[in-house]
């Protein structure tokens, strides 16, 4: 099986650049370190080859950084490490829920901001590989032109079928590369499969369909079930759930972790998280009043509210504030109006004229 390749990856190659390739422990950045060091090798390609691993913390399974590990092994490279300063992405999510508190007691947000990345908002993968890992790149091969390999393929979904073979950067500093991008699922683990070395566990022991975080944004119903089973997750399980109770936002929308596993779960959680789904009933009930010009855009209102609209936003927030057991300032609608005064101003100063 051969990589899907670009004139300019071609010609970048042949200068011998420094390679580095993401490798998550799923089979996908497995078959691309594979094929293309195979690719590398075959077009005498001399330059630095490193495999870059994000670890994201708590969320990542044990097996992960030892299956890239046996990889670089194979490859006979180093597998660089990198991590987010701040904590792995739990901190992340619970970090952002006591934001978004502080923020609504403030009245820096006119509804409660959900704790949890999403398909839409993937800070998770933004935040937590892509920005570590692109300045771990710049740092250490600082002021070469770098090829970065990622494991896409169009397979995957409708937005990743859309996807270019390779792009670069605005200064071409660093050039993306998706050398199985048009790979099958069964020809990926075929690749695998031939070079000796073993896919994560997660696949073909666990019976999950993907590998990312032991519980993801992204996952299937089955993949969270089979996720749920395996006791290096239930510490973890029962933590993401305390943010479901605490925050009482859903981890994937409208599905529950809470519900996948409540076994897991003992009695006082069980009660706990069967409020929290009660409490997220009425805060979008209550938050359904809010129209949408009432709402800040860009993190500022767009202009003063009327005196029902005010009146109607300090209902909104003495109710969540009461249910949340908020302590929030700007209840009243005079307390609001000049809330909304004082962001305009802010926002006014800070925009150039």
């Amino acid at each position: 099986m051969g990589v899907a390749l670009t004139e300019e990856v071609r010609d970048l190659i042949a200068k011998n650049p420094p390679v580095a390739i993401g490798v998550s422990g799923g089979k996908d950045s497995q078959a691309a370190a594979l094929a293309t060091f195979s690719h590398l090798d075959q077009a005498g390609h001399v330059g630095p080859r490193i495999l870059i691993h994000a670890d994201l913390g708590s969320v990542e399974w044990n097996d992960s950084i030892h299956v890239c590990q046996d990889l670089a092994d194979h490859l006979k490279c180093e597998l660089v490490v990198v991590r987010r300063k701040a904590g792995g992405l739990m901190e992340r999510w619970e970090s952002r829920w006591s934001s978004s508190q502080a923020r609504y007691e403030q009245l820096s947000t006119v509804t409660l901001v959900p704790c949890w990345s999403t398909p839409a908002m993937r800070f998770c993968t933004s935040e937590l590989k892509t920005h570590v890992i692109m300045a771990e790149l710049k740092r250490r091969f600082k002021g070469q032109t770098i090829i970065n390999v990622t494991g896409v393929r169009r397979e995957e979904s409708a937005a990743r079928s859309r996807m270019l073979v390779a792009d670069g950067d605005r200064q071409s500093r660093v050039w993306t590369w998706r050398p199985i991008i048009d790979l099958s699922v069964g020809e990926v683990f075929e690749m695998i499969d031939a070079s000796g070395l073993r896919p994560h566990p997660a696949y073909r022991v666990f019976g999950m369909g993907r590998v990312s975080c032991r519980f993801c944004i992204m996952s299937s119903m089955q993949d969270m079930v089979a996720a749920s089973e395996q006791r290096e997750s239930r510490d973890l399980y029962r933590r993401m759930v305390q943010l479901e109770i605490d925050s009482s936002f859903a981890f994937q929308g409208a599905r529950w972790l809470g519900d996948i596993a409540p076994q897991l779960l003992d009695d006082e959680a069980r009660d706990a998280f069967k409020l929290a789904k009660q409490r997220a009933s009425i805060r979008k009930d209550i938050e359904a009043q809010i129209t949408k010009p009432m709402l800040y855009v860009k993190g500022w209102p767009t202009r003063m509210l009327s005196d029902d609209e005010a009146e109607i936003l300090s209902s909104v927030r003495q109710k969540i504030s009461e249910i949340y057991g908020f302590k929030s300032h700007h209840l009243s609608p005079d307390s609001i109006h000049q809330r909304y005064a004082e962001l305009l101003d802010e926002k006014s100063r800070r925009t150039p004229s």
